[in-house]
């Protein structure tokens, strides 16, 4: 299974070579900080975006609040579950990291030991981007888009095949989407209980969003009366 791209007529080889190159053309300090970005900041970037989805579905509706806290919940369990299949896979197909076969790559993340297929990190951005999506459609399309930056990433820093990011992406979409039925079915319970519970349930709705119907209330009767009086 490791000879799966070694050849250089590779379609896979030839399409590294070419998004690699792209490194030669750029000044060696960008090329730390777009190493550090493939490497770091998408995914750190992804995960401030569950955050900011978290800190939104909290002003929702009790019920649209439940439904999308528990959409968040399973988005990062999903991703450390695709990591998890993730570890007999890559060391049943067993393929080297490029630079270990191919010469003249531009390597912007050496040190590199582990096996190249599926893209780790691809598959993590990508089960965080669909797992938002899950939650929230807007800001999924942004984390699904981060996603495929991310495998873009991997190709450009030399350390991944073009394949193994589209194996990651496929793995951490399948892990999410194929699983996600039973996993909010036996979340979605859980979730309910943390809503109801005094101490937890500004996990899951904002107490301001939960005072608000009482202040409209109040509001609607005042002006009743005032209504009342003229």
């Amino acid at each position: 299974m490791a000879a799966l791209a070694t050849g250089g007529s590779n379609p896979d080889v030839s399409l590294l070579y070419r998004i690699n190159g792209l490194a030669e053309s750029t000044p060696g300090w960008l090329d730390r900080i777009l190493g550090i970005v493939g490497e770091y900041g998408i995914l750190l970037g992804l995960v401030l975006l569950v955050l900011w989805c978290w800190r939104g579905a909290r002003r929702q509706g009790e019920a649209a609040a439940v439904e999308s806290f528990t959409a968040l919940v399973w988005t990062p369990l999903a991703a450390g579950l695709a990591l998890l299949v993730n570890v007999p896979l890559r060391e049943f197909v067993g393929r080297p990291r490029p630079f270990k076969s191919h010469e003249g790559l531009d390597v912007l993340a050496p040190g590199k030991s582990d096996f190249s297929f599926v893209s780790d990190h691809a598959t993590l951005a990508m089960a965080l981007g669909v797992g938002l999506f899950v939650a929230n459609r807007r800001l999924g399309l942004v984390g699904i888009g981060l996603a495929l930056l991310e495998g873009l990433f991997r190709v450009f820093m030399g350390v991944h095949y073009p394949t193994d990011v589209v194996g990651g992406l496929a793995l951490g979409t399948a892990v999410v989407l194929l699983l996600a039925p039973l996993a909010l079915a036996l979340l979605s319970p859980v979730v309910r209980a943390v809503a109801r519970t005094p101490r937890l349930r500004l996990l899951v709705r904002s107490r301001r969003v939960e005072r608000l119907p009482a202040m409209d209330l109040s509001q609607d009767q005042g002006a009743s009366e005032r209504g009342l009086a003229a």
